[in-house]
C-alpha cells in the first residue's frame, strides 16, 4: 500500500505522484479545480499543508537558536541529564521557561525507552550524544543541538520545530513520519539518513537540500532538484 509525504508547495494543488512505492502529496495554491484524486488523499493533503501553515506562523516570529547566540553557563543540577526522562511541561512547550532544560554534554546512547514521547522545548543539547536512542514522539521546539550526536536515533512520529543541528550528527537518522519545521542543518553530517513520510513545508525543504551530504535516494525521497 502506497504511503505519501506532504510538501507544502507555493502554488496549492493536491497532487499524488507516484515515484517508488511511494507518492508525495504536494500543496499549492493553484487547485481550486483541475486536480483529480480520491477524495481522502485531498483531505489528508490539505490537512497536513494547514498543520505546515500554522507551523509556519509561529516558527516565524520565533526563529531558531543561533549558534553564535550566548548560552547560560553548563547547569550544576547533579541530576540534570536525567530531566530529559520527564521532558518539559505543555506550557513549556513552546520554549518558555523559568529553567532551561540542560542536556548539553549528556549520554544517551542506545537509550531505548526513557526518552519517547518526551516534549524537549528549548533543552540545550550542544556536544550530547543520542546515538542510537528512540526519540519517536518526541516534541523538540526551540531546542539547541549544535554539536550533538544522533547517529542512528530514530525520530519517528517526532515534531522537529525550530531546532538549530548545526554541525550535528545525524548519520543514518530515521525522520518517518516526521514534522521538519524551520530547522536548521547547517554543515550536519546527514549520511544515510532516511526521509520517509517526512512532512516539511516548501521553504524548509529548498534549505535541507543545500545539505550535500544528504544521499541521493534520501534526495529522491524528499524531492530535491
Amino acid at each position: 500500500m502506497a504511503s505519501s509525504s506532504c510538501l507544502a508547495s507555493p502554488s496549492g494543488a493536491t497532487l499524488c505522484r507516484p515515484r517508488r512505492p511511494r507518492c508525495r502529496v504536494a500543496c499549492s495554491a493553484a487547485d481550486a479545480g483541475g486536480s483529480t484524486g480520491p477524495a481522502w488523499a485531498k483531505g489528508a493533503g490539505r490537512l497536513a499543508c494547514g498543520v505546515l501553515a500554522a507551523w509556519s506562523v509561529a516558527s516565524a516570529s520565533n526563529p531558531v537558536i543561533a549558534a553564535s547566540q550566548r548560552l547560560p553557563p553548563l547547569s550544576t543540577e547533579p541530576n540534570r541529564c536525567e530531566r530529559a526522562f520527564v521532558g518539559n511541561t505543555i506550557g513549556q512547550a513552546n520554549g518558555v521557561y523559568d529553567k532551561p532544560l540542560d542536556l548539553r554534554f549528556c549520554d544517551y546512547t542506545n537509550e531505548k525507552t526513557n526518552l519517547k514521547g518526551k516534549s524537549l522545548a528549548a533543552a540545550l543539547m550542544s556536544e550530547a550524544k543520542f546515538d542510537g536512542a528512540d526519540m519517536s514522539e518526541v516534541v523538540m521546539s526551540k531546542a539547541y543541538a549544535v554539536g550533538a550526536s544522533f547517529k542512528g536515533t530514530d525520530f519517528t512520529n517526532a515534531v522537529i520545530d525550530r531546532v538549530n543541528f548545526e554541525k550535528a550528527d545525524l548519520t543514518g537518522a530515521i525522520f518517518k513520519n516526521t514534522v521538519l519545521s524551520g530547522s536548521t542543518f547547517d554543515d550536519a553530517k546527514m549520511d544515510d539518513v532516511v526521509f520517509e513520510d517526512t512532512i516539511i513545508g516548501y521553504i524548509d525543504l529548498q534549505k535541507l537540500c543545500t545539505n550535500t551530504s544528504i544521499s541521493p535516494d534520501a534526495r529522491l525521497e524528499l524531492g530535491c532538484r
